[in-house]
């Protein structure tokens, strides 16, 4: 093996969800990580405390983005509004990461754990969103409502992109999905 070579993380990401999707997430090692990247599990070490942050080592960022997002909306919007522009920016960013992110659920979906620790991460996300909206001087109860509605409207409109062949985009199943809430919302269903 060579001592370096480019682009480590970005290959054992590669390696790991190829591995997971073959064989399983419990069933694969670090080490065999490592070797189809070819690296070794040093390496894998420096980038990834364990096998899972393969999968969630992005989740800070993945936050900060729904709040910058947020920052730029005109602080006289609703919450709900203003949740909404933040989902939406979120999703122009993940759109060019869709091949990535239908492996990363497809090995989700099939582990408990991974499951659990997805949950867990929407729920971090809720509080954080929430927390920005109150900054914004959005009251307590509206900002929680507010962020979990609109994590609830990621998610929903997260697993309908994944699944879509036809090729609309995520920030189209985002839209789609506020409507519905604002229609269920509105009595309208």
């Amino acid at each position: 093996m060579t001592r370096w070579k480019p682009n480590a993380k970005e290959r054992l990401v590669r390696a790991a969800l190829s591995l997971f999707r073959s064989q399983g997430f419990a069933q694969t090692t670090v080490a065999e990580i490592a070797e189809r990247a070819g690296l070794t599990e040093r390496t894998f070490f420096r980038y990834f405390a364990d096998k899972r942050e393969v999968l969630f080592a992005g989740a800070e960022e993945f936050e900060q983005h729904f709040i910058t997002a947020l920052d730029a909306v005109p602080r006289q919007s609703s919450a709900i509004d203003a949740a909404a522009a933040s989902v939406e920016g979120v999703a122009i960013f993940l759109e060019e990461r869709r091949d990535f992110a239908r492996k990363r659920s497809a090995v989700i979906a099939e582990n408990a754990e991974l499951r659990e620790r997805e949950r867990d991460k929407m729920a971090s996300l809720a509080s954080a969103l929430a927390a920005a909206l109150e900054r914004r001087g959005t009251d307590r109860a509206a900002a929680v409502l507010a962020a979990e509605m609109g994590v609830t409207v990621f998610r929903l409109a997260f697993e309908r992109w994944i699944d879509d062949k036809s090729g609309h985009n995520l920030a189209q199943f985002v839209k789609e999905s506020f409507a519905e809430l604002k229609s269920v919302t509105a009595g309208r269903c």
